[in-house]
């Protein structure tokens, strides 16, 4: 009998290892990993890329502006011309070397303190007293906050200048019918220290809602159970609070802060309302020295000048801030 010949291969002993592929397909297979893998890192970033493209646009080119218009002698005349002007430094000199500008800016920085110092901390007494306020009360409270904090900026700047007015304000009204006699027809504009405190107190009843409201969340995000272990042990409500809800909120307490410095630093609707700078200039702050150097006067360049200075006098208030905010447990890098 004669053998019959096939072409099937012997399967090996174990019957379920597939047969080896040839090195060209599985070197091809690698190479389309490797470029899906490449493909799938960039993608992440090809699809920020537009909106991070619009905003350093957005942010970035505003900046860069300013400092360009710092180096030159943009004026009326320049504009109309349409001419360039370089000066170099001239405006950094010219503003740097008049003494109103120094007073100005030990006048905002004076300013700037008071108000965060008094809003942040009225801000945190307030988040503190909503824990313990009853559920009714509390949302009295809040409802309360949130009419002041959406009142627009000029809308309640005009309400705080019928209430400090000379003679219909309500405020000389009730300190007269209390027996300050001395109050009737009181200024209460009469000089820059006293219009920047109506000023600030206005800037303090508009940022505290904000704290507040910030504060008070992270306030409730601290466990209930580190107060019972503080009451166990038999500690004060000042120990407690320096023991256990300080530690908890110190690194959004400085958030908050740094957030009221640059705002602050930088009022201009509330201080121009109210008295243009004045009287005689003595309530000016540096970004009402912007607008009349730039706005008033036609000198951009020397606005601008100011405005390079302050975001660097801004920073170097602001370094310890973000020192201190790096150096915490969540915002290490």
């Amino acid at each position: 009998m004669t053998a019959v010949k096939t072409t099937e291969t012997a399967a090996p002993a174990g019957g379920n290892t597939p047969p080896a592929l040839p090195p060209a397909v599985t070197g091809g297979a690698r190479k389309r990993r490797r470029r899906g893998g490449a493909f799938d890192r960039a993608l992440p970033y090809l699809l920020l890329a537009p909106a991070l493209i619009a905003i350093l646009w957005l942010i970035g080119f505003p900046v860069v502006s300013v400092f360009v218009t710092s180096f030159r002698e943009l004026n009326l005349g320049e504009l109309v011309r349409g001419e360039i002007v370089w000066t170099g430094i001239d405006n950094y000199v010219t503003v740097l070397q008049d003494s109103r500008f120094w007073d100005v800016t030990v006048r905002t920085i004076v300013f700037t303190v008071a108000v965060v110092v008094a809003s942040v901390g009225a801000g945190l007494l307030i988040a503190l007293l909503m824990r313990v306020l009853t559920p009714w009360v509390r949302i009295a409270l809040q409802v309360a906050m949130l009419c002041a904090w959406a009142m627009p900026i000029l809308a309640s700047t005009t309400v705080y200048q019928w209430i400090f007015d000379q003679n219909y304000g309500i405020l000389n009204k009730t300190l007269v019918q209390l027996g300050f006699d001395s109050y009737a027809g009181y200024s209460w504009f009469s000089s820059g220290t006293s219009t920047l405190s109506v000023v600030g107190l206005l800037i303090i009843w508009q940022a505290i809602p904000f704290l507040a409201f910030s504060l008070y969340a992270g306030l409730v995000g601290i466990p209930r159970d580190l107060y019972e272990a503080a009451g166990i042990d038999g500690a004060t409500g000042w120990q407690t609070f320096r023991a256990v809800t300080w530690p908890e909120i110190r690194s959004l307490l400085m958030m908050v802060t740094f957030l009221s410095t640059l705002w602050d630093f930088k009022v201009f609707a509330q201080i121009w309302v109210f008295r243009e700078g004045g009287p005689s200039g003595e309530s000016t702050t540096l970004p009402v020295l912007q607008y009349l150097e730039g706005i008033a006067k036609s000198h951009f360049g020397v606005a601008a000048a100011i405005s390079v200075l302050m975001m660097v006098i801004l920073g170097l208030i602001t370094f310890q801030y973000l020192r201190k905010l790096l150096q915490t447990e969540e915002g290490k890098l």
